[in-house]
């Protein structure tokens, strides 16, 4: 065993046996390096991540290309989801050295952490279209350094240059009444109208906070061409082959423009994302397609991904050494699983064949086949139940590997959204399965108003980034929403204080990802960027927002228009990686707040909150309150009370504020109006 073996990380601990000499990130290596003066090797991947997987194989379990590492090298393992501060870092110098970067990722460092040299997967050997053998890149490295120090040094110090601007830059602009309009527009530009997704992205990603901007976009403002593009960029996911249709839930990717093809990898932040957009959609139009969606990948997360309360981090695309072995079928193996079922039906509906539609297996997907979605309900029930059947014959073949790691920030974008889908459907058990996740976070993760990122096997990992507040700190006023409970808005206030004590940037405004008192890097990153989940600034303005409406306090206002401005030049450069930025940019100009005041166990208080819970209301704020409770003296709803003893809604937004309504059908029909738009010059207020 290399010294990776006292490790929790699932990732690391399957190269704990390589013969390469890996450490762990930290101190000792850092000093091992400087003092040989040797360069650091610094291999970044994740549990579920196939390339990852093939490299380690190849190369890493090899004992000669081991054995030439630890001579010349000091190598580093990490696991990008335990570290997201350190491949932060490092991707973003693999782009600025002009790599695409992913992952494996595996950068060349200078012994005091300077990038000079990136790229992802390279094979052991030559191979025609590939990168050049690792052997080779390896002696080039140690050549490079011997012969050409000087040019290595310029170019670490570049990269280093260029990462210090890269955050520290001034990224400050105007917002113009024009601002969240134009950047739909340009952000549906982007999108494929045929088969929707990313234009000319490959692989292809579901991109959803993008769909988010255009799906709050057509709601804003009723243009249909909004519609389309969320439609037909859910349509293909939905159908295609992004969505496991056995097991419910959502692969990482597709590898073609069709969604026909996923690379076979779930990740629990993806399923969250899309079960969000879902529910809104679903909210909108009651469409069948993303009701059926919802609560297949509800399933999927309750069942396949639930590690005690909380869940974890992701399923691996291998099984049986082969990458998604257990998501493909022969017609033989559907034949034999469906006998008795008209198995033809399934066949027809799912377009199974003999020869199979990728590598001679069937990958089952619903696009383009003789029976589109949705059939009759008793067809749809009788594919359903030929479903259960294939899960079931599927479950007796080797399982991928999960990594069980609970990650804090993937926890809170799930936790959000099973509240925000239980509310949306009245589902009590799913809004309970993220009050249990929620209270594991706090006790597990927490230490007083402090977080930790990750947690396995009672062990605690790095201390928390800013991902891991905004996200819990979301999820904690989406279940103070579900449940009227102002613990919820309690945990939200302490993590934003924190935010704000340890992670803000005081001269040029937004948070950092790492605290102050966290060990430092080479260069400290202020993200705005999204990446696998919305960025911590971006999210922090909606919740910075929600606080300043349920409690009245200016300074969450003036907390999120320091965020706002410190990043709206950036946005209207690089819209396409800040549609999160949008979405909470929106939600701060349009907030709508609604109060609901009557005794908790009367039916007609729950109807009217039913209402509320009924629309698609993505900048939503529901407050509810039992007779003689009251909002804070100053609040614009403080004092609002019952209606002639009757359980009484208020709407506000932007100043304007609803006559008191009793009638659940008369608010349903006032909250599907368009809220007032944002004038020249205004402000959250």
């Amino acid at each position: 065993m290399n010294r990776l073996a006292n490790e929790t990380s699932p990732y690391l601990l399957l190269h704990k046996d390589n013969p390469v000499d890996w450490r762990p990130w930290g101190s000792e290596a850092f000093a091992e390096a400087e003092t040989q003066n040797k360069p650091i090797f610094l291999s970044i991947g994740y549990t579920a991540c196939h390339w990852c997987h093939v490299m380690a194989g190849e190369s890493f379990n090899d004992a000669e290309t081991a054995a030439y590492l630890n001579e010349h090298f000091i190598c580093i393992k990490v696991d990008r989801e335990e570290r997201p501060d350190v491949d932060q870092l490092y991707q973003a110098a693999a782009n600025l050295m002009g790599h695409t970067g992913g992952w494996p990722l595996n950068t060349f460092l200078t012994p005091e952490r300077v990038p000079f040299a990136a790229g992802t997967y390279f094979p052991k050997e030559e191979r025609a279209g590939m990168s050049v053998p690792f052997k080779t890149l390896l002696k080039d490295i140690v050549r490079l350094r011997s012969e050409e120090k000087e040019r290595v040094d310029s170019t670490a110090e570049n990269v280093a240059r260029e990462l210090t601007n890269l955050w520290h830059r001034d990224m400050r602009g105007p917002i113009t009444p024009q601002f969240l309009d134009a950047g739909a527009i340009r952000i549906a530009q982007r999108f494929d109208i045929f088969f929707g997704g990313i234009i000319g992205q490959e692989p292809k990603f579901p991109s959803v906070a993008l769909l988010n901007v255009a799906w709050r976009a057509f709601l804003r403002t009723g243009t249909g061409q909004f519609m389309q593009v969320v439609s037909t960029s859910l349509d293909n996911m939905l159908l295609g082959g992004l969505h496991d249709h056995i097991g419910g839930g959502f692969f990482r990717y597709c590898v073609d423009e069709r969604w026909i093809v996923p690379h076979f990898e779930k990740v629990l932040c993806d399923s969250a994302l899309m079960l969000e957009l879902m529910t809104s959609v679903w909210q909108f139009n009651r469409n069948k397609l993303c009701e059926t969606r919802v609560a297949e990948t509800v399933r999927f997360l309750l069942r396949d991904l639930r590690a005690g309360a909380s869940f974890a981090s992701s399923i691996d695309s291998d099984s049986d050494g082969e990458v998604g072995r257990y998501y493909l079928w022969s017609e033989a193996e559907i034949d034999a699983a469906l006998m008795g079922t008209f198995a033809a039906k399934f066949k027809s509906a799912y377009n199974v064949t003999r020869d199979g539609n990728l590598n001679g297996r069937n990958l089952i997907q619903r696009i383009g086949t003789a029976a589109p979605f949705p059939q009759s309900d008793a067809d749809e029930t009788l594919l359903a139940t030929q479903r259960e059947k294939l899960l079931k014959a599927r479950l007796e073949r080797p399982l991928p590997r999960r990594d069980d790691k609970i990650l804090a920030d993937w926890n809170g974008l799930t936790i959000a959204a099973l509240a925000n889908a239980g509310t949306a459907f009245n589902r009590s058990d799913w809004t309970n399965a993220a009050i249990e996740a929620f209270d594991f976070v706090v006790k597990a993760m927490g230490d007083g108003d402090r977080l930790y990122h990750s947690w396995l096997d009672g062990k605690r990992g790095a201390m928390g980034f800013a991902d891991d507040y905004a996200h819990m700190a979301r999820a904690a006023l989406a279940l103070y929403e579900a449940t009227g409970d102002m613990r919820y808005v309690d945990h939200a206030k302490r993590w934003t204080h924190t935010l704000n004590e340890h992670f803000w940037d005081a001269e040029k405004g937004g948070y950092y990802f790492t605290a102050d008192d966290a060990d430092r890097m080479i260069v400290r990153a202020r993200m705005v960027f999204d990446q696998p989940v919305p960025s911590a600034n971006s999210t922090m303005i909606e919740v910075n927002a929600r606080l300043m409406t349920i409690l009245g306090s200016q300074d969450y206002a003036d907390r999120l228009n320091g965020i706002v401005n410190a990043f709206a030049g950036e946005a209207q450069r690089a819209f396409i990686s800040m549609g999160s930025f949008y979405s909470g940019l929106e939600f701060a100009l349009l907030a709508l707040h609604i109060l609901v005041v009557g005794a908790p166990n009367n039916a007609k208080t729950h109807e009217l909150i039913n209402a509320v819970f009924s629309r698609p209301l993505p900048n939503r704020i529901l407050t509810q309150l039992a007779p003689g409770q009251s909002l804070p003296e100053g609040h614009p709803l403080a004092g609002k009370g019952m209606e002639n003893g009757q359980p009484t809604a208020y709407i506000w937004v932007r100043g304007n504020l609803s006559a008191p309504v009793t009638n659940p059908v008369t608010l349903s029909q006032m909250l599907q109006l368009p809220p007032p738009r944002p004038q020249p010059g205004q402000r959250p207020q």
